[in-house]
């Protein structure tokens, strides 16, 4: 019997991981109805990053929070056993804005202090928090004060935090401050204008000032510290917390290297493979951790060449585009051409691997 693991992460504005995986293996059991398909929904620690816990086994547990904006927000994290999943993105995050709403010098990462706050008092020991996808340049301030119920103090922080580990899904290696740091290179994004960012960079650095003043160490270089507006840096700082590849993290997480055992095909994927699928990205993470087997890769839309997509443990790469050029009917109905990839994806590579087997 044929065993394909599909672990793709979300299409973007499109479809989420979950329904990737349903629709590429609806195609797949088409050319062969006897095969396993084993969905396994992955994230590279921004927005999904929740979905892909409670599908390994996680429960959501619902909570109410401040959204970047201060307005609540019904969210959640996800738990099992001592260990709790905090996604930034869905509190604090840039879909949490009200209508869409940019607010660079005002969006606040209050939210997601307030679901860390809440598992710890829950009795939560590890926190796995994915930091993607904020709104806000506040340093990680708001989840500071979350945390602390007041301001800055560091005795409160700690015992809040006594015998809690953090860990963070981070992938990149921006520093807080500077030409590269979170404001420069994020604010932009966020909506801050040319004169904002030079503001928002000098909020940093007077937050960078204070907490090395408090701690007795200034870490406002370190990389990954500038990532999700400086949450990063607040985690490290302040939190004692480890920053590691979001992909690394998650796939960690959801079991994915037990999911692997007899699998005779991987198909990952992601909404647009380019330049930044290369570096940490889910679809090069997959294809890292599965060693032996062959792995192939759906998308919306590829931007690489092949043998950039060898390079990263690839073998070939389906995309929508290729079945309809109109990229915004793929985004608005992708469901039906992902299956057609699933059934071309069958043939064209579990179909030989039967043969090679003297199966078919």
């Amino acid at each position: 019997m044929v065993r394909v693991v599909v672990a793709s992460d979300k299409f973007k504005g499109s479809l989420t991981s979950a329904e990737v995986a349903a629709a590429v293996g609806a195609g797949v059991r088409r050319v062969h109805p006897d095969a396993t398909v084993v969905p396994v929904p992955v994230a590279d620690g921004g927005d999904g990053t929740l979905a892909a816990a409670v599908a390994a086994g996680y429960e959501l547990v619902p909570l109410t929070a401040s959204g970047p904006t201060g307005e609540p927000v019904a969210t959640a994290y996800a738990r099992l056993g001592d260990t709790a999943v905090v996604e930034l993105a869905d509190v604090s995050g840039l879909v949490r804005l009200p209508e869409a709403s940019l607010a660079p010098m005002t969006a606040t990462s209050y939210g997601t202090g307030e679901l860390m706050a809440a598992a710890v008092e829950a009795g939560c020991t590890r926190v796995i928090l994915g930091i993607g996808g904020s709104a806000s340049t506040d340093g990680g301030r708001g989840l500071v004060e979350a945390l602390t119920g007041t301001g800055l103090d560091l005795g409160s922080l700690r015992r809040r935090l006594r015998g809690v580990q953090v860990v963070v899904a981070c992938d990149v290696d921006n520093p807080l401050t500077g030409p590269r740091g979170a404001a420069a290179v994020y604010g932009p994004q966020k909506g801050a204008t040319p004169e904002q960012v030079v503001e928002l960079d000098g909020r940093l650095g007077e937050w960078a000032d204070l907490v090395a003043q408090v701690t007795g160490r200034d870490l406002r270089d370190t990389p990954g510290a500038g990532a999700a507006g400086g949450v990063g840096f607040a985690a490290v700082a302040l939190l004692g917390a480890e920053l590691r590849p979001g992909i690394e993290l998650v796939l960690e997480m959801v079991g994915f290297e037990e999911q692997l055992a007899g699998a005779d095909l991987v198909i990952t994927g992601e909404g647009a493979l380019d330049e930044q699928t290369l570096h940490g990205k889910a679809v090069a993470g997959v294809a890292a951790k599965a060693t032996g087997i062959p792995v192939v890769a759906v998308c919306g839309v590829n931007r690489l060449e092949h043998h950039e997509l060898q390079q990263a443990g690839v073998q070939a790469a389906y995309a929508l585009t290729d079945l309809e050029p109109d990229v915004q009917r793929c985004i608005a109905e992708p469901k039906p051409l992902l299956e057609q990839l699933g059934e071309r994806i069958a043939v064209e590579h579990l179909t030989m691997t039967r043969r090679e087997r003297g199966i078919a």
